[in-house]
C-alpha cells in the first residue's frame, strides 16, 4: 500500500525554510487478534460507559480530565486546540551535534520526511549538510497535541525524523545497579573477549524473523484447514525448558564450552560448502499440514463428528495484539 503523509510542515533551518511531509517509517507486522466469548464465539467490544449517568459515550463527547487525587479538572479540545505548541507546523533545527552523543535510549519513532515543493533544493541542501558533516540536528516540533524533541538524520537518500525522550522521562540506572560488583578476574575477561570475537560479525537485519508471528499464521492456517481446534504441543512440539536443577556452572568452564561450541558450528559450516551441491530434494509440506495428517481422527470419532455438530472454534492462543 502507498504510503500516506500523516503531518506536513516545514523546518527551520536558520533563514531557510523547507517544506516537507512526514510520513511513518515504520509499521507493525503483528496478526490483529481480536476477543471472544469462549462459549458461543461472540465478539467481545468495549463500550464508553458513563459512571455517573451510566449510559454509553460517543467518542464526539469525550473530554480528557486531570485527577490529583482531591480535584478533578475537565480539559475541553477547545483547551487543549488554544495552547501555542499545539499550533506549531514548523521543526525548529536547534543544533547539531555527533551522532555518538545521543542515548539509544532516548530514541522514540522515526518518520520518513519528503520534500513537499516544487523546488525541493533546500531539502537536498540540508540532507547533503547533514550526510557530509556526519552530524545529526537536533530539533523541536508538535505532533498530535504534544511538544517533541527529536533529531534529524540521513536514510539512503531520505532525511529521518526521528522522536527523542526528553531528559527527565529517563529513569536513573543506579536504582537498579548492583550495591557490589562481583570481582571478575582477567583470565575470565579474556575468555569473555574471546567468545565476543566467535560472535562478531556485521548486522544483517534479513536474517532475523519473528517466530511467533510466523507460528501464530501456522497455527491459524491449520485450524482453518482442519476446521477443528488443533493440538499447538503437536503442531509444534514441545518447547524445550532449561534445567530447574538449580546447579551453579562455573563462568569460566561456560565460556570455555561456548567458545568450543562456536568453534565446532563454523568447523561444520565450512565443511558443507566444501561439499558438492545436492540435488534438489521436493518441496515439503508445511509443518501444520504434516501435522493435520498425522492426526487425523479414528474411524470412530469420524463418526461420531458426522453425527454431531461440529464444535465452535475457540481462539487461537498467544498474547499477539487485541482491538476491540
Amino acid at each position: 500500500m502507498p504510503m500516506r503523509a500523516i503531518w506536513t510542515g516545514s523546518i527551520a533551518f536558520g533563514l531557510v525554510n523547507v517544506p516537507v511531509k512526514a510520513y511513518g517509517a515504520t509499521e507493525d507486522h503483528d496478526i490483529d487478534l481480536h476477543q471472544v466469548h469462549d462459549k458461543d464465539g461472540g465478539r467481545i467490544r468495549y463500550e464508553r460507559r458513563c459512571e455517573v449517568c451510566g449510559k454509553k459515550i460517543a467518542y464526539k463527547d469525550l473530554d480528557k480530565a486531570y485527577e490529583d487525587g482531591e480535584r478533578t479538572i475537565v480539559l475541553t479540545d477547545e483547551d487543549m486546540d488554544a495552547l501555542p505548541a499545539e499550533k506549531s507546523r514548523e521543526i525548529e533545527v536547534v543544533q547539531f551535534i555527533p551522532a555518538d552523543q545521543v542515548d539509544h535510549l532516548m530514541l522514540e519513532k522515526s518518520y520518513y520526511l519528503q520534500a513537499d515543493s516544487k523546488s525541493p533544493k533546500a531539502y537536498e541542501l540540508l540532507r547533503r549538510t547533514l550526510e557530509n558533516t556526519e552530524k545529526l540536528a537536533v530539533v523541536r516540533f508538535a505532533l498530535r497535541q504534544k511538544t517533541r524533541l527529536g533529531i534529524l538524520r540521513v536514510r539512503s537518500k531520505v532525511m529521518v525524523l526521528q522522536a527523542v525522550m526528553w531528559a527527565d522521562e529517563l529513569r536513573d540506572a543506579e536504582q537498579v545497579a548492583p550495591e557490589k560488583s562481583p570481582r571478575i578476574s582477567e583470565q575470565e575477561l579474556k575468555m569473555s573477549a574471546a567468545l565476543v570475537d566467535q560472535y562478531s560479525t556485521d548486522f544483517t537485519p534479513e536474517e532475523f524473523q519473528d517466530d511467533y508471528q510466523l507460528q501464530l499464521q501456522a497455527l491459524i492456517e491449520a485450524k482453518i484447514e482442519q476446521g477443528e481446534e488443533l493440538d499447538t504441543e503437536a503442531t509444534f512440539g514441545s518447547e524445550e525448558r532449561g534445567s530447574d536443577s538449580g546447579e551453579v556452572i562455573d563462568l569460566m568452564e561456560a565460556l570455555k564450552r561456548s567458545i568450543e561450541g562456536r568453534k565446532s558450528k563454523a568447523g561444520s559450516k565450512a565443511a558443507k560448502s566444501k561439499e558438492p551441491p545436492a540435488k534438489k530434494a521436493p518441496a515439503k509440506k508445511s509443518a501444520a499440514k504434516k501435522t493435520a495428517a498425522a492426526r487425523k481422527p479414528a474411524k470412530k470419532e469420524a463418526a461420531a463428528k458426522e453425527a454431531s455438530p461440529s464444535p465452535h472454534k475457540k481462539k487461537a492462543s498467544g498474547s499477539g495484539k487485541k482491538s476491540a
